[in-house]
């Protein structure tokens, strides 16, 4: 830490430079004023030296050490381009980065490094970090606790986010600093299928039938569009298209900000059926010329999920003797009352905004016979009617053959 000194009636500042103790003469007569504002500038001299923005010069231009202090300095960053630390290449490699992320992405990423990478790796030479490094930084991670019990530990999902982005980070600097990549053969963990509990169709009208009537449209509409929380929270009226009955998805709105969407593919345009189109009608009523949002509280403003989870959902589910589930899942109900209605999957993906069908027949496919109560009668109702027609084709065969020898019969006797 700087300290201020005093000789021959003149202050000097104390302080550490490169690993050097530095004691530089100043023009400061001693007086309390004078001690008092030179502190003030050996606080910023020692901010700037932790933050590696020092300038020695700018300080004491006329030093007999600034050569030798500015030649230090030199040296230091120049090793530093050719083998920084962790921490040094993450502050460069973020600022690159987060322009191409959404603030909420951001965000999560700036939680994972501060809580997790900087902890572990921010010290350490990023070329020096080798595959054991990585194994046992993963297995400690099963091992972290949180909670006010400390019972909770952190999730496979969770795990695997964190080690995804040290990957990211890892192939960057071995790319730019061209040494050996350690996260080699280093697969995620394996996790569970995603948590997907679709409702039932009688589950549907019995929700839409006991929810607080201000908010059946909102239900009515997340129920048969399959729509992103953060969509139909951020849902706008100018994206609402009652002429060609078509929603707009173009915005998503994420810890009460306007964002852009989770994906590209994510900006879609859904069909409205009529359940939705008189749903919307009748929100119409309620929030048109009030706010721009479709859905809003009192004040204009849009709806806070968390509140509405609590104030309306779980008590709705509860009445209901309906097993909890989040409000997510009517995304998912949307997608599976699709499938079983028979519905082109084509279709159905770029209602949900999906690139492609694959997500939907590896997550929804099985929750199909649920809802339609069939599971194989498809193949049996196609040989019965195979069956049947043969059976059909058959008689007809033999009504024509008796038709046919019974005329024989008749012209011979004539």
């Amino acid at each position: 830490m700087a300290s201020i000194r005093a000789r021959n009636g003149k202050l000097f500042v104390d302080f550490r430079y490169m690993s050097i103790r530095c004691r530089e003469p100043t023009n400061f007569t001693d007086t309390p004023a004078n001690v008092k504002k030179l502190t003030l500038v050996s606080k910023k001299m020692e901010a700037e030296i932790t933050l590696g923005i020092f300038d020695y010069g700018a300080y004491f231009p006329k030093s007999t050490r600034l050569k030798e202090m500015t030649a230090l300095a030199d040296r230091a960053e120049a090793c530093i381009s050719r083998n920084p630390t962790f921490g040094q290449f993450v502050d460069i490699w973020y600022e690159e980065k987060k322009i191409e992320w959404r603030p909420s992405y951001r965000q999560k990423t700036q939680i994972i490094l501060n809580k997790y990478l900087l902890p572990e790796f921010g010290g350490k030479a990023v070329h020096a970090i080798k595959k054991p490094d990585l194994l046992t930084f993963r297995s400690s991670l099963a091992k972290v606790r949180y909670g006010k019990d400390g019972q909770s530990s952190l999730s496979v999902a969770r795990i695997n986010q964190i080690m995804i982005l040290l990957r990211m980070i890892l192939e960057e600097a071995s790319d730019r600093h061209e040494f050996e990549m350690p996260y080699k053969n280093i697969k995620n963990l394996k996790q569970a299928r995603p948590d997907v509990n679709p409702f039932t169709l009688d589950e549907v009208w019995l929700i839409l039938k006991h929810v607080r009537a201000d908010y059946k449209p909102y239900y009515t509409i997340r129920f048969f569009t399959g729509m992103r929380t953060s969509e139909i929270d951020g849902l706008k009226w100018d994206c609402i298209n009652f002429d060609r009955r078509e929603i707009s998805i173009r915005g998503a709105l994420v810890n009460g900000k306007m964002g852009p969407t989770k994906t590209l593919g994510s900006q879609r345009d859904i069909a409205m059926s009529q359940l939705v189109y008189d749903a919307l009608l009748e929100q119409k009523q309620r929030t048109f010329g009030k706010s721009e949002f479709v859905f809003c509280n009192s004040q204009g403003n849009p709806m806070e999920y968390r509140n509405v989870n609590r104030r309306v959902w779980k008590p709705t589910l509860a009445l209901l003797g309906l097993k909890h589930r989040r409000a997510y899942q009517t995304r998912h109900t949307a997608a599976t009352l699709w499938l079983a209605a028979g519905e082109n999957p084509e279709w159905i993906a770029r209602q949900m905004g999906h690139s492609s069908t694959e997500m939907l027949f590896r997550v929804y496919s099985r929750y199909v016979p649920d809802i339609t109560r069939q599971d194989g009668s498809a193949m049996d109702n196609l040989l019965l009617a195979s069956k049947e027609k043969l059976v059909s084709a058959s008689n007809s065969s033999e009504a024509e053959a008796l038709t046919t020898n019974e005329q024989i019969d008749k012209e011979t006797s004539q």
